[in-house]
């Protein structure tokens, strides 16, 4: 019986994942910065694990109560939407923080015994934004960038010790709630100046009047078909948009 570990499970596609390999017989190690119960059912094969993937310490303590793992999902992520004139470094630094350093500090942490079995399965999940040019989302968008360019190189890096790395991207998805998070519980007008108002009240439109939007279930089918995957495939879009910004690319 095989074992996932996935960060950012309390919710969204994290928590979606996580039910998803459960379902498929998976042992489950679901983690979170604070774990709740009732998020998750109750389950012989599942665990919930404390992990705050900015904090090195609650990773090496996640890692080891976890024991030995098969797939590693780096899907812990925070949202970021606005005017990159209007958003503080603060934010900037924080949104790279959780979304490219935190996923880089989880993945160097698991590779050693990934290496050393021979085997294992990095997913990091990115973003359509990758896909595709969109507005209000140059901080966000930048951080997912990294992690593409990072998976990349690191599958080269992996593939010589029989581990696999690569990328789900997911498309726009409204049931998890990404705008109302997105700035970080301050109102959109905060973050975009005056002199942008109006084009960014139009994009915003635009965007929320889109045909085709991601279920959380899409994400969870994609990343049990690229743990599964030995077609050697390095980025897998999720959801119908995804899918369309691909084959458009």
């Amino acid at each position: 019986m095989k074992t996932v570990l996935i960060t950012g499970a309390s919710s969204g596609y994290g928590r979606a994942t996580a039910l998803h390999f459960l379902a498929q017989g998976w042992n489950v190690i679901a983690t979170m910065r604070t774990p709740r119960a009732g998020v998750l059912p109750e389950s012989d094969r599942l665990r919930v694990v404390a992990l705050d993937v900015t904090r090195p310490e609650t990773i090496a303590a996640a890692l080891e109560a976890a024991g030995p793992i098969d797939v590693l999902v780096n899907n812990a992520g925070i949202p970021s939407i606005g005017v990159f004139e209007g958003t503080p470094m603060d934010r900037v630094r924080d949104v790279f923080e959780t979304n490219t350093f935190g996923v880089m500090a989880t993945t160097q942490a698991v590779l050693p015994q990934f290496r050393e079995r021979g085997s294992g399965v990095v997913i990091n999940v990115t973003s359509s934004v990758v896909l595709g040019h969109m507005p209000l989302t140059a901080v966000y968008k930048a951080s997912k960038m990294a992690v593409e360019g990072f998976t990349a190189s690191l599958s080269l890096e992996l593939a010589p010790f029989g581990v696999r790395a690569m990328t789900v991207e997911p498309g726009a998805c409204l049931t998890t709630n990404f705008a109302a998070t997105a700035t970080n519980d301050a109102p959109l007008d905060e973050l975009v100046p005056a002199p942008y108002a109006t084009w960014a009240k139009k994009s915003m439109d635009s965007f929320m009047g889109q045909d085709q939007f991601t279920e959380e279930s899409d994400v969870a089918e994609t990343v049990w078909r690229a743990a599964h995957d030995t077609t050697g495939q390095l980025r897998f879009p999720a959801g119908p948009d995804a899918i369309w910004l691909a084959q458009a690319k």
